[in-house]
């Protein structure tokens, strides 16, 4: 499947439906979500989304406000979507690198669908690896496919809720608020406080930190 130029990008469902019109049923899409932040996992999610089904206001998670992803969230679980996860914690991608991780968070979701895919949309510029279901990697794939957004969606909402567990777990630090991205306010209470358990140890700022504490 070539790649267009952003400008030239379908309306979304569109890629979708050429593959219903090729034969596949089960079409999977997959993204995720906390390949950014200094802290916590990466999450993966992977929705088969019917061709007949169209959610609405589902589009790419990072152009949703919190409430309105919630609201497709719930839509995805009121639909009775054939949905899974997959979680890759801090100290694993601290061992094999973020890439890495992602791709091995996409894989575990995939493996853990309750059915079987035709062929998967993965998000991004690289396929999953050891999958052997037919698949497309599409850039900005999150806006240009609903099930992709669907997954990008699911991803998103249950990162920020496992994040909202580890506010509670770390009082120093407002996971609540910044879910661990490298916002003024995160990057200030890392200062003061240094890296906590679930920080990624080689991310660059916790990285530079940890490199001054040996300084001295």
């Amino acid at each position: 499947m070539k790649e267009s130029n952003k400008k030239d990008y379908p309306e979304i469902g569109h890629l979708e439906a050429m593959l219903a019109d090729q034969g596949y049923g089960a079409i999977c899409g997959v993204d995720e979500a906390g390949r950014g932040p200094l802290a916590g996992p990466v999450v993966a999610a992977a929705v088969i989304l019917p061709p007949e089904i169209s959610i609405i206001g589902c589009t790419d998670s990072k152009k949703l406000t919190p409430e309105a992803r919630e609201k497709v969230f719930d839509e995805i679980v009121h639909l009775g979507l054939v949905c899974a996860v997959g979680v890759v914690d801090s100290q694993s991608i601290d061992q094999m690198n973020i890439l890495r991780a992602s791709l091995m968070a996409m894989r575990k979701a995939v493996m853990e669908l309750s059915n079987t895919p035709d062929v998967i949309l993965v998000d991004g510029n690289y396929p999953i690896p050891r999958i052997p279901q037919p698949q497309y990697a599409i850039i900005s794939g999150d806006s240009r496919c609903q099930s992709i957004a669907a997954a990008s969606v699911v991803a998103k909402v249950t990162r920020d809720r496992i994040m909202d567990k580890y506010d509670q777990l770390y009082p120093n630090f407002s996971f609540g608020k910044h879910k661990g991205y490298p916002t003024a306010d995160h990057l200030e209470e890392l200062k003061k406080h240094g890296p906590c358990d679930i920080h990624r140890k080689s991310f660059k700022p916790v990285a530079e930190l940890l490199e001054s504490y040996a300084l001295f």
